[in-house]
């Protein structure tokens, strides 16, 4: 998910009321959500350590365990990512590992990871494009291009464009050619969001070819929510009267669907056979011949005499092909805009797939959307050394391409966690069952040349609840759980060596619980109900979890008061009840400025310098984590249980705590108090299944990150000998020491 100055503002942003009442959270609204103090009094809390062996929750080694992330870039970022200074300023946030995000997918665009490689029609220079798996120059730059046959198609984040927009083409890799299934198990379709529910009872077609030969025109009943996978859409498609076609012939189709305008916000084609006719491209390739395309439509009414007249576009104009401006556009449409927003009332076109054919006039240039290149990703410094978990296109790509990609990375003999399929199939309204085809498809590819490639996904979007879109035949809407049903009955379910989601658990807008200290207590349940969630959905117990891209907000907006601690209480909270409930990796800050800050309003990673510096400070997120609590460069690090018994007037845990046995023999305790208002005593105990007390023998490391700066502690101590220690108001704190 980006976090630049073109927000992405969903429904989904009132998820977290939804959530918190899921995971039995109280909420207590005033003026502002969630506006709740504590209210408790000052009093002793018991923190129990369990340190019984075989009671370890989970085994991480920080190196590839706990990581950053880079997304696209520009030239000069990619060149100052590369200085020593900066480099050195990375290092001293501590994290292990690193990701190379996608972004080009996220915004309806192809990546060329490799410019250096073939058109499918080379005279040309357009087609489908594969990079070389070759080893030439250095790559140092990568690219994004423009899909013509998006046209004017939205999938919830705004388009890059450049060049000419000619019409909307599914994508061929969707076809029986390529999935050996029947194109009814892959039906395609296209959605009309009027933005408001309006009376139809006729749609305009421009089929071009290839066109549909079967479909069937649906209008949505149910909630406002049809094209939310994130929020979950409630309700059923049902088609017109006269809305089904069985004998298409294509043109242009005028086709009245009942007599009685039936009022609908949302209408929908779904196509399930090809005429398989050649697209403007030519017959001489397949892919120009499969699958489904249309020049423009609209909905309207039909009166008696055949007359038609538009009803959406509000504005009576149909789209249509265009000559693009270089641009991110629109405001993201199709589940991206706010409910009851200009951009949401204003409706949108969004399609379930598109045809990642290109060409070069398609380049997106000057701007934010070029990447690091695969060789000086791996060769700057950036990975430290460690494994990084590596992006691959898959969406709006070819499986040649990303097979190369792997093959390239292979011959360098980089290190590499992991090969990510896809960027967030999800938020693009991938169906699922499109999804694993491709995925199966790409998976045969990549392991065809690299046989030991570790494939994963789906790369889902920060959401806090399950991935729920309209139901199947069966009944089923969990997005997860069709998908991992997919796999297993295309035999592939082995070809998925981890599961990675993105978690940004809170949106900033006026009408969501805002980025704000209140929301910092949900964190732990949120987390704890996201991991449970994707193993009830399928994901086999020995599949790794990763989260490879976070951050406490999606975007831009208005911000409440975090204090001085508040992100990074958020941000400890996030790693220690993901490692404590089983996650293997998470990457966390992007790190697109080095160890700056992106937005340039404060919210970036802290743990380091601005841009270009070396500074060091112990009081941050990162160096708790990275520092304080795990131990890198030794190898496993147990977590083991640990619990707090405070909860305040609300209902919430006020304390949180998480224990860790460290290669180098000493036991790190994480303690954070949530409070805001008064800081409390713990009186420690650590124990084993055999009732054997433990305490710190001495000396103990003591660091206490505190909402007022002024009680920050960095110390080494004698232990309290009764296990009695204040926790400071707005804290974090780490009691490190060997046992007796």
């Amino acid at each position: 998910m980006i976090i630049d100055s073109f927000k992405r503002i969903s429904s989904r942003s009132f998820l977290c009321t939804a959530v918190a009442a899921t995971l039995g959270f109280v909420p207590v609204f005033s003026s502002t959500l969630f506006r709740v103090q504590a209210q408790t009094a000052p009093q002793a809390a018991t923190v129990h350590v369990d340190v019984t062996p075989e009671h370890a929750l989970n085994t991480v080694y920080p190196d590839t365990a706990t990581g950053a992330w880079m997304d696209d870039l520009t030239k000069t970022q990619v060149d100052n990512l590369s200085k020593p200074e900066t480099i050195q300023g990375i290092k001293n946030l501590g994290w292990g590992s690193i990701t190379m995000r996608n972004n080009s997918e996220l915004r309806l665009s192809a990546w060329h990871w490799n410019e250096n490689g073939t058109w499918s029609d080379p005279a040309s220079k357009n087609g489908y494009f594969t990079g070389s798996a070759e080893l030439g120059e250095p790559i140092h730059y990568g690219y994004s291009y423009s899909l013509p046959h998006r046209d004017f198609m939205t999938s919830g984040d705004r388009p890059l464009v450049a060049g000419f927009q000619s019409y909307w083409k599914s994508n061929p890799y969707l076809t029986s050619h390529f999935t050996g299934e029947s194109d009814a198990l892959h039906p395609q379709w296209v959605v009309i969001d009027m933005g408001i529910a309006r009376p139809v009872n006729a749609i305009h077609i421009q089929w071009v070819n290839p066109y549909a030969v079967i479909y069937v025109v649906q209008y949505w009943i149910g909630d406002n929510n049809a094209l939310d996978w994130d929020m979950g859409p409630s309700g059923v498609w049902k088609a017109f009267p006269s809305g089904t076609v069985t004998n298409g012939t294509g043109g242009n189709v005028h086709l009245k669907l009942c007599d009685k305008p039936i009022t609908a916000r949302f209408v929908r084609v779904l196509m399930s056979k090809s005429s398989n006719t050649p697209d403007t491209h030519g017959a001489q390739d397949i892919r120009n011949c499969v699958g489904y395309a249309l020049q423009t439509l609209s909905v309207g009414t039909m009166d008696a005499g055949g007359t038609y007249s538009i009803v959406y576009p509000a504005n009576g104009v149909e789209p249509g092909p265009s000559t693009g401006r270089q641009a991110r556009e629109g405001d993201g449409g199709a589940g991206g805009a706010f409910p009851g927003s200009a951009a949401d009332t204003a409706g949108s076109f969004c399609g379930s797939s598109i045809d990642p054919w290109h060409e070069a006039g398609n380049l997106i240039t000057g701007g934010h959307d070029e990447y690091n290149g695969m060789d000086n990703f791996f060769t700057s410094g950036l990975t430290m050394g460690h494994p990084a978990l590596v992006a691959c296109a898959a969406i709006y790509d070819t499986p040649e391409d990303c097979a190369n990609e792997v093959a390239y990375i292979h011959k360098r003999g980089y290190p590499v966690v992991g090969i990510e399929i896809g960027e967030e199939c999800d938020g693009k309204h991938t169906m699922p069952e499109d999804y694993g085809a491709l995925y199966c498809q790409w998976a045969e590819a990549i392991h065809k040349l690299t046989p030991d490639a570790k494939l994963g996904g789906p790369v889902f979007e920060g959401v806090d609840k399950d991935i729920t879109l309209w139901a199947d035949d069966q009944g089923r809407t969990s997005w997860l759980g069709r998908f991992i049903d997919y796999l297993k009955t295309h035999g592939h379910l082995q070809d998925l060596s981890f599961m990675s989601f993105e978690h940004y658990p809170f949106l900033v807008n006026g009408f969501t619980p805002p980025n704000d200290w209140d929301t910092l207590y949900m964190e732990p349940g949120i987390m704890k109900h996201v991991l449970r969630m994707w193993r009830e959905d399928g994901v086999p117990r020995d599949v790794p979890l990763i989260i490879s891209e976070s951050g406490i907000t999606a975007g831009g907006g208005r911000r409440g008061y975090l204090g001085v601690t508040g992100r990074a209480i958020w941000e400890c909270d996030a790693f220690g009840t993901f490692f404590e409930q089983g996650g293997t990796a998470f990457y966390r800050p992007a790190i697109n400025n080095g160890a700056g800050d992106r937005w340039g309003d404060g919210s970036g990673p802290d743990g380091g310098g601005a841009y270009g510096t070396p500074q060091y400070t112990p009081f941050t997120s990162a160096h708790i984590i990275n520092f304080e609590w795990l131990q890198h460069g030794g190898g496993a690090n147990q977590v083991f249980p640990a619990s707090a018994d405070l909860m305040d007037a609300a209902g919430r845990t006020v304390i949180t705590s998480y224990a860790v046995h460290r290669p180098d023999g000493n036991w790190s305790l994480m303690l954070i108090n949530h409070d805001l208002h008064a800081a409390h005593q713990i009186h420690l105990v650590i124990d084993d299944a055999n009732h054997v007390q433990h305490s710190f023998a001495r000396p103990v490391v003591l660091v206490q990150y505190c909402n007022t700066p002024s009680e920050n502690k960095n110390a080494t101590m004698t232990p309290s000998p009764d296990g009695t220690y204040t926790l400071p108001i707005g804290s974090i704190t780490v009691i490190r020491g060997k046992l007796r």
